[in-house]
């Protein structure tokens, strides 16, 4: 049995862009169980724009693929989440109750950002966030423009309590070149505390994460990929993170030493 942890993962059929239908899903859910992985946190996306899937509609679809996978004796565990897009309104739909989070203290919450930008409030709204006791988890970081321009950047954010967490694909080059190179940037300087495989379908957007975890521990070593799996675990029960130290990407490294 793998104990491998997926906090991200489009796995709920039919709710977004992810598993379409309940087959899609135990494909997937096969495909993860081969993984490694014992527990996929279901996250679809939330107030994108295109897909809305507020709580009260996830939690009960969680428990139907649950009932799904156990009539199918598939070892897998899956639990409710989401992918929250940042938004203005978060803090209200947090009080109307309608945000998931990894742990069911609510202290970790999946924040995605728009692909090209990180908008302006974002800092207030995470200010707030914290205070209420809600740790933000910027998801993909790696596949945002912005931060692709200055890994760097993440750090104000993480100077502040805020995590981050990077796509499996992305470390094994699924994404193309330039955002793997970002990926492993941000992996060696501890930009990223968590891998997860935002898994969306076995055709275009598979898992990877046992791959992602054996590159990580080829490159990096053993602890650091322990490490992050930890991260993942602690999310889960809503534990508090042991936050590796982080350090700015040196820029003047691609040219040379001198």
């Amino acid at each position: 049995m793998g104990d491998l942890i997926d906090l991200h993962c489009h796995i709920l059929p039919g709710v977004d862009d992810g598993a379409q239908t309940i087959e899609d899903s135990m494909e997937m859910a096969k495909k993860a169980v081969s993984q490694g992985i014992s527990h996929i946190l279901c996250t679809p996306h939330h107030n994108n724009g295109k897909y809305d899937n507020p709580s009260y509609k996830v939690i009960p679809r969680v428990a139907a693929l649950q009932e799904e996978l156990d009539k199918r004796d598939i070892p897998l565990t899956v639990l409710e989440g989401q992918e929250v897009r940042i938004t203005g309104t978060l803090l209200d739909d947090i009080n109307r109750d309608e945000i998931l989070f990894t742990d069911l203290d609510n202290t970790y919450v999946l924040i995605e950002f728009p692909t090209i930008d990180v908008p302006s409030y974002t800092e207030q709204l995470f200010v707030e966030l914290l205070l209420k006791g809600h740790t933000p988890v910027i998801v993909h970081p790696e596949r945002n423009a912005k931060f692709r321009e200055d890994p760097n950047r993440l750090i104000k954010f993480l100077d502040m309590g805020v995590l981050a967490q990077l796509t499996a694909p992305s470390y094994v080059g699924t994404f193309g070149k330039s955002i793997q190179k970002t990926a492993k940037q941000m992996v060696e300087n501890n930009l990223v505390q968590m891998v997860a495989s935002d898994a969306h379908n076995l055709k275009h957007r598979d898992f990877y994460l046992k791959e992602a975890f054996q590159q990580i521990e080829k490159d990096f070593g053993k602890e650091k990929a322990d490490c992050m799996k930890q991260v993942a675990r602690d999310l889960l029960n809503g534990d508090k993170v042991q936050m590796p130290e982080y350090y700015e990407i040196n820029k003047k490294k691609k040219f040379g030493i001198f």
